[in-house]
């Protein structure tokens, strides 16, 4: 046998004994973090099978009556239930968003509609959906609460924030109360520039047929 291939045999035959003795020395730690790993597994799995799968689809199926009740305006029945259903107040308190993120902007625009202004700032501040409209909208509910809690330059920022998102016709709606806004803080020349670009952009929308009105009456 050669030098050169005896001493690799050697080489491996040391390894493989350094490898029996760390197994040995450390095979109870080894053995306990296997048995630990399976077992975070094991309860993450039997968590999403048996207890969040089951509260979702509950969640859900709660939500389904209130949102029934919200699309016919029935804002109060929707927030706070019917005595059978639950509304989406306890569907928060006792699921939070496992029916969707929606159920935060559902009852931010329940408690706007009931005069709860705070609150539905709270609410809707919470909504982290990702469909680009129904965020924008959320803003401009926003805006909405904090003018109806007379902090005018908070909901000029957040129509300001809704249009900016919502690169559609629903901007021209968002624009509209801001240009608004903006002569309620006596800010003319932007509230000028805001039904200008109403009128540019979205000629087509309602606000845009009827923007004319508006820019007359600061140009006057």
């Amino acid at each position: 046998m050669s030098k050169k291939k005896k001493n690799e045999q050697e080489t491996v035959s040391e390894v493989v004994n350094q490898t029996e003795h760390f197994i040995e020395r450390f095979k109870k730690p080894l053995l306990y973090s296997v048995i630990t790993i399976l077992a975070i597994t094991a309860v993450i799995l039997g968590y999403n099978q048996f207890y969040r799968k089951p509260k979702t689809n509950e969640a859900m199926a709660q939500s389904f009556v209130a949102e029934r009740y919200f699309r016919a305006d029935s804002f109060a029945l929707a927030f706070n239930g019917d005595g059978n259903a639950l509304g989406f107040k306890q569907i928060i308190e006792e699921y939070g968003d496992k029916s969707g993120a929606a159920v935060y902007l559902y009852a931010g625009i329940c408690e706007l509609q009931l005069g709860q202004y705070k609150e539905a700032i709270e609410y809707l501040k919470k909504y982290k959906g990702k469909d680009p409209i129904l965020q924008a909208r959320a803003l401009c509910n926003i805006g909405d609460a904090y003018a109806f809690l007379e902090n005018n330059k908070e909901a000029l920022s957040y129509y300001n924030k809704a249009a900016k998102l919502a690169d559609n016709d629903y901007a021209a709606g968002y624009l509209l109360k801001a240009g608004i806004m903006y002569e309620e803080i006596g800010d003319i020349d932007n509230a000028l520039k805001t039904y200008e670009e109403i009128k540019a952009k979205y000629p087509n929308t309602i606000e845009g047929y009827e923007i004319d009105k508006y820019i007359y009456r600061i140009k006057k």
